[in-house]
């Protein structure tokens, strides 16, 4: 654009490498802890080669809960700047010229509002799902087990974490596809303009209000089994090291 005239962006974009690198990293650690724990032997006791009978410890969960409540950490974040990014794409008073919540004839039209409150239902539900499990710990039987890793709890959590992640960056490929629209002729880069094309097979513009839920449910599903990324080279995005 080339009488844009603001001085830099906000912090949902412009620090979003800053963001992710940082969720990637714990992802990454988590994984390692996991792959740890997946090997380890967790038996009480422990029967060892020489047919010593060991009483042990190994079973208590404390790296798989450190490692759960990462990943919650890394899922809430993740969903909390797409949200800003949202919001700041529906909003005219911060959209620099796009129309309100991105579609005609707004106040007769809703447009992307109430997807744009769904996304933040969703946010808020993450943030609420993202507090440690592993602080919390009950004594029980007799307080022979007086310190418990509650990691099957905050383990549980990250299914409907995850589901919840995939409906809001669904929301903002909705949002943001829409916004690339209204900039017409304006174009975005080759590889998102190929990610727009595939979204558009499947999922038409939002030209007036409609029932959004199937639009919703679609994007979800584009977004969970990954058919968005299988238009972009393999190099795009990082992969995780676990050596």
């Amino acid at each position: 654009m080339h009488d844009d005239k603001r001085v830099q962006d906000p912090y949902c974009i412009r620090c979003q490498p800053q963001v992710m690198g940082a969720c990637f990293d714990i992802l990454t650690a988590a994984a390692k802890t996991l792959i740890i724990e997946a090997n380890a032997v967790t038996d009480n006791p422990l029967i060892l080669s020489n047919g010593a009978v060991v009483s042990g410890g190994n079973f208590h969960a404390e790296p798989v809960a450190f490692a759960a409540d990462q990943i919650a950490l890394a899922l809430c974040e993740i969903g909390s700047i797409s949200q800003r990014r949202i919001a700041l794409m529906v909003d005219p008073a911060v959209s620099y010229g796009l129309p309100a919540f991105l579609v005609q004839n707004a106040g007769l039209n809703s447009g992307f509002m109430i997807a744009e409150v769904t996304a933040a239902a969703l946010m808020s539900e993450n943030k609420q799902m993202a507090h440690p499990a592993s602080v919390d710990s009950t004594p029980t039987s007799a307080n022979q087990e007086d310190h418990v890793s509650m990691a099957c709890h905050g383990s549980s959590r990250l299914l409907a974490m995850s589901e919840n992640l995939f409906t809001i960056i669904g929301i903002e490929t909705l949002v943001a596809a829409q916004g690339i629209e209204c900039r017409a002729p304006l174009k975005t880069s080759p590889l998102l303009q190929s990610v727009m094309e595939y979204l558009r097979k499947n999922i038409m513009t939002l030209k007036a209000d409609r029932y959004m839920a199937v639009d919703l449910e679609k994007v979800h599903i584009l977004v969970s089994e990954g058919h968005l990324l299988s238009v972009l080279p393999e190099t795009v995005f990082p992969k995780l090291e676990l050596e």
